[in-house]
């Protein structure tokens, strides 16, 4: 940023200017310092609780209660949720009401922010405990076979979720109230009845209640979907680049993507499970870690400290992915809307908006980014052709 930061890309010249680019620099160089402060705590926090002798404390603390094995281990993984999320409250709040603040994003009050931590909590309990207190239930009653019924049924539970989130869990924190602008309502359901996506109804969600990002996205699952507006993001984009939004969304239903991800997801995630069963069976985490009682909440914790480092390697591998998909559904958006400029200036919009940064490093980008950089999905779609 600082020898590109303040150039305007020629695919943008015109749209932007100088004088948005330093906002940009200052907003990304404020982001990417508080995330690096907050990442170095966070991982001498886990060193010094793996390392420091706490986790062989907290264990041994836990089996001294002499309670059940599922009544332990739901102790064990609550306790453990209800620390890191207070250890998180002060770069949460500092985040919230000094960064977002400080470039305009934020429209949150503290009393909501409280509100929204509070049902937070609530919903991770009740589901934090669903899923330790089954999944604990399973080891015990199939001690050779957990593995394979622990995946089946975390495999269901995210189905599940995925299916009653948009009634049950994102109203708690959003209000949804159908777009009153019944004109653009049909230009949508047109446009997607194109490609045989059946749209029940479109919602404009209440998001500049806490913050002035701008987004849209589908929800639901099966044939039927919901459209997601952001009432942030129908106060600055027209019609045409809304459905141009919306026909990239689109794509990534009409490609499969989701589905697809929740394929590969499982398949590593079954091969997973069936690795961490048979390292679980031995003492080789206890021993290495010096563990006194070697329980099997405490293996599971250090095992996915070192699943966490085996895994870094392969996120590049995912971004790839993600950022393929995302230029696939790009050229499924043109192929429906038939017209990149509307896609363009909605990019342009989205960008000025949530001060986009524009001028990622390469290696940066390429390691963790999920979407292509802004100027090279913006060159791309421009050379998009009617045959693409």
């Amino acid at each position: 940023m600082k020898k590109f930061g303040l150039v305007v890309p020629s695919v943008l010249e015109g749209k932007i200017d100088v004088e948005l680019l330093k906002r940009v620099v200052a907003y990304e160089t404020d982001k990417t310092g508080f995330s690096f402060i907050s990442s170095v705590f966070s991982n001498i926090v886990t060193i010094v609780f793996i390392f420091g002798g706490l986790l062989n404390i907290y264990n041994s603390w836990i089996m001294s209660l002499n309670l059940s094995f599922i009544v332990s281990g739901l102790a064990f993984f609550l306790v453990l949720s209800y620390v890191n999320t207070l250890v998180t409250v002060p770069f949460s709040l500092y985040s919230t009401f000094r960064i977002e603040n400080k470039y305009g994003f934020n429209t949150m009050t503290l009393p909501l922010w409280i509100k929204d931590f509070l049902k937070s909590i609530i919903l991770s309990t009740i589901i934090t405990g669903i899923l330790v207190s089954v999944g604990l239930w399973i080891v015990q009653s199939s001690p050779e076979l957990w593995w394979i019924w622990v995946w089946g049924f975390f495999l269901m539970f995210s189905l599940f979720m995925m299916y009653i989130s948009p009634y049950v869990i994102e109203p708690l924190f959003n209000k949804f109230t159908p777009i009153e602008d019944q004109e653009l309502v049909a230009q949508i359901q047109g446009m997607l009845q194109k490609v045989s996506i059946t749209v029940r109804r479109v919602f404009r969600m209440d998001a500049s209640k806490r913050s002035r990002h701008t987004n849209a996205y589908f929800s639901g699952i099966g044939k039927v979907k919901r459209i997601i507006l952001y009432d942030t993001l129908l106060e600055t984009m027209n019609r045409d680049e809304i459905l141009a939004v919306l026909a990239h969304e689109a794509g990534h239903w009409k490609r499969r993507h989701v589905l697809k991800m929740i394929i590969a997801t499982e398949v590593i995630s079954f091969f997973i499970l069936y690795g961490a069963y048979q390292i679980l069976q031995t003492n080789m985490l206890s021993d290495l870690f010096q563990i006194q009682n070697g329980t099997f909440f405490a293996k599971v914790v250090l095992l996915g400290f070192l699943g966490g480092i085996i895994s870094l390697p392969f996120v590049p591998l995912s971004s790839s992915v993600s950022r393929l998909f995302e230029r696939e559904a790009d050229r499924f958006a043109f192929s429906l809307s038939g017209s990149n400029e509307s896609m363009i200036s909605a990019l342009i919009k989205l960008s000025k908006d949530n001060l986009s940064n524009l001028h990622p490093h390469p290696l940066y980008a390429a390691f963790y980014y999920s979407h292509p950089p802004m100027v090279q999905r913006i060159e791309a779609i421009r050379n998009l052709k009617r045959d693409d």
